[in-house]
């Protein structure tokens, strides 16, 4: 079955004359980035050319697509929209509600025991309104996406950071907040600052123990955790084209882990092979017709450094496998190094665990190849000395690799098979012992390895590596341990060395599936009722914020200063706390609790200016709310990193805060404050941020002449009566005024409805 074959076709058939037509506004050789960019723009043909970094556009999505734990609040503000139906082609996947405990089975029915409330809503809401819905069990959402929905040359958004992995199938595939994917549902443009252009030059091909991971976790050491804010990454070469569909869906996937706004490849024969394998012939004949369009023009490729704002190029052949963390997925350390690094830095060298999946790694290729590892290791007497689980990414992956004999080899480790879903990726993993909080090692392929993340356990230092380098290593049990040089004593007493892995880019028998796990909408849900339950837990129906009441905001008392590394993560921790994301009065309890207090270094610990007291962050300020006192929250650089989550700006807004002030921002963080009516401001002047002191009061003294392009100055009225003027920078633009005025996007929306 191919899904929404029409809307392809539609896309296909108008791409080639777009893309001349803006060519000739252009007047240049374009990306593959450009094409898909200016195809999709909400006015066409182009007229104008856009500043890359500079230009505010609109853009027409061609489809949607959002996981559990984030869809029900963007479907709750979908809701409030007046809508009889989704605008655009779109799907909801559970797969962030699983908890890894035991294993797939056991798991899976405990999930469906204690967020039953929420799987139903998510059913019936999406029954209703038009939205195919993936049940739990059926896969990880970015995995389905690829294998089901994802298409050279389109471009789409979805409530997740990660939805760049269908960079991988050639889309321009961007992670957006609940409250963009109700823009494009409800039939309107969807806004993005004009993306700037890297382009990443891949020669030679992998080799040996090195795999597409190691191209992204090579990026993140070059571009860091913010290098790639509001740019599109672009590869190509001969080594991109050598690679495989799913290997460059790894690439694009690890691509929020820089800040890019996404992460694409050209098309290519890898594609249309995926295509073909995964029953999308039809798609892969359509882009065949057009494949001129789908990939950059030879000019560009010919001579990057005239086209892209930044080139980086990687030579496939000489790449070292590479091992990132802990604590953060920029610190790259190639294999080679790692004994040395970890012996430095004081890390623990024993790997406890080792845990293969996630949306980032869990293709069949992945799987195939972590099990030719695996069968070595029974082969030559070696016992684990680390634990091991994996994440089959969707319910087709899992069952086909059970139909090949690749899950029976992993058990002949005692490796743990957990459910298709994200699992300890995301903090969904009951490890046992972890509350004893003890420092420790993990080794896993998935993307994000910030404090806490996995287990809850901020003293597991959490490295980043490829599913075959996290098998040997968890093989070996210590990250002292390269496989490419060193051997390993077997259980005779036998030194043995692992020979490099061994895989299918595509299973050799196909794809095969029972019960894919996908629910249909109705053709016509005007008859069906949405239920939330009064007084429940889990779900709550949204109160539209207040708008502005276009006064100066002053006697805003400070909140909390926060420092360093303040991730979405931090603001709204993930774990046990994704049980609440559709009760927005209940998740607020954690807003900022993992953020570090700038003037004691604690966590969830500030001063109350009420009382000169110091409780936990939310409780402050549900203290200040009561009072009818605004606040302010004060932050480092790139503030708001890591996941979508629209929770972290709605949790804050919700509470009370007015004002995000912060030295700069991650992009998904910035868009989703301005959508929840929030200001959020960068200082103009950075060490402005230390003049900031426990006791202060903020007085924004000309927010009554807010607009594009001008700064605010904010009056910081210290304990003792002293004064400093900070300036700040915006980077509202009139619409984005007119949500702040509004008090949200949302209230604009039915604002606009009612007109």
């Amino acid at each position: 079955m191919v899904f929404d074959l029409e809307m392809i076709k539609k896309v296909y058939s108008q791409f080639p004359e777009r893309v001349e037509a803006a060519r000739k506004v252009v007047g240049k050789p374009f990306t593959l980035a450009e094409k898909i960019l200016y195809a999709h723009l909400w006015d066409n043909p182009a007229s104008e050319a856009y500043e890359r970094g500079k230009s505010y556009v609109d853009f027409a999505p061609d489809r949607v697509a959002m996981q559990d734990a984030t869809a029900q609040m963007a479907l709750l503000q979908f809701m409030q929209a007046g809508k009889a139906k989704v605008a655009v082609p779109s799907t909801a996947h559970c797969d962030h509600l699983i908890q890894a405990r035991i294993g797939a089975d056991a798991d899976l029915q405990d999930a469906m025991n204690k967020n039953n409330e929420v799987f139903n809503f998510l059913s019936s809401v999406s029954n209703k309104y038009g939205i195919g819905f993936w049940k739990p069990g059926a896969g990880i959402i970015h995995q389905v996406v690829l294998e089901n929905y994802a298409f050279p040359g389109g471009m789409m958004i979805g409530t997740d950071s990660h939805t760049v992995n269908a960079g991988g199938l050639g889309m321009v595939a961007i992670g957006v907040g609940g409250a963009d994917a109700v823009d494009v549902m409800a039939g309107m443009p969807w806004e993005l600052k004009f993306p700037k252009l890297i382009g990443v030059k891949l020669t030679g091909k992998l080799n040996g123990w090195t795999a597409p991971k190691d191209v992204i976790l090579k990026v993140a050491g070059i571009l860091t955790v913010k290098g790639g804010t509001g740019a599109i990454v672009e590869y190509f070469g001969e080594g991109a084209q050598s690679m495989s569909c799913t290997g460059k869906g790894t690439i694009c996937n690890m691509g929020a882990e820089i800040g890019a706004t996404t992460s694409t490849f050209g098309y290519d024969e890898s594609m249309e092979r995926y295509l073909r394998a995964t029953g999308r012939a039809e798609v892969a004949d359509m882009a065949n017709g057009i494949k001129e369009h789908l990939t950059g023009d030879a000019e560009v490729y010919a001579n990057p450094e005239q086209y892209f704002d930044q080139v980086i190029e990687i030579n496939l052949s000489e790449l070292e496998p590479h091992v990132n963390g802990p604590f953060t997925p920029d610190l790259a350390t190639p294999i080679s190094k790692l004994a040395e690094a970890a012996e430095k830095n004081g890390w623990p060298t024993e790997v406890e665990w080792g845990l293969i999946g996630s949306c980032t790694n869990s293709s069949y290729e992945d799987m195939s190849r972590a099990a030719s590892i695996v069968e070595q290791a029974v082969a030559k007497g070696l016992k684990p000395k680390a634990e091991f689980g994996i994440n089959p990414g969707s319910e087709q992956v899992r069952y086909t690799i059970e139909r090949d004999g690749i899950i029976e080899t992993f058990e002949k480790l005692g490796t743990k098979v957990f459910t298709n879903a994200c699992g300890p990726c995301i903090g969904q993993w009951a490890r046992e012992g972890a509350d004893k909080q003890e420092k420790n090692t993990i080794v896993h392929s998935f993307n994000r390895n910030f404090s806490k993340r996995a287990d809850g356990n901020p003293n597991t230092h959490a490295f980043v590596t490829s599913p075959e380098m996290v098998t040997a290593l968890a093989i070996s049990g210590t990250l002292g341990f390269n496989p490419i040089t060193d051997t390993l004593t077997n259980e005779a007493g036998e030194e043995v060395k692992l020979d490099p892995p061994t895989g299918w880019e595509l299973p050799p028998k196909g794809f095969d599936v029972e019960d894919p796990g996908y629910q249909a909408p109705a053709a016509d849900g005007s008859g069906i009722e949405v239920v939330v339950k009064p007084g429940s837990e889990r779900l709550q129906l949204l109160t539209p914020f207040a708008p502005w009441d276009g006064q100066n905001l002053t006697g805003a008392k400070l909140l909390i200063k926060a420092q360093g590394k303040c991730t979405t993560d931090h603001i709204s921790m993930a774990g046990p706390w994704l049980r609440y994301r559709g009760h927005l009065d209940n998740i607020a309890n954690n807003t900022l609790t993992g953020a570090v207090n700038a003037f004691n270094g604690a966590t969830d610990k500030v001063k109350s200016q009420l009382t000169g007291e110091y409780g936990t962050v939310p409780d402050t300020q549900r203290a200040y709310k009561a009072a009818g006192v605004q606040t302010v929250v004060v932050g480092d650089h790139n503030y708001g990193e890591g996941s979508s989550r629209e929770h972290a700006a709605m949790q804050p807004r919700h509470l009370g805060v007015r004002v995000v002030l912060v030295k700069s921002f991650a992009r998904i963080h910035e868009t989703n404050l301005k959508k929840q009516g929030m200001l959020g401001i960068t200082f103009a002047n950075e060490t402005d941020y230390d003049k900031i002191q426990e006791d202060d009061t903020f007085n924004f003294v000309d927010l009554q002449d807010f607009a594009p392009g001008k700064q605010l100055t904010i009056e910081v009225v210290h304990a003792d009566g002293s004064k400093d003027t900070v300036m700040a920078n915006h980077t509202y633009n009139d619409q984005q005024i007119e949500w702040y005025k509004a008090g949200s996007a949302l209230n604009l929306i039915k604002q606009n409805e009612g007109a």
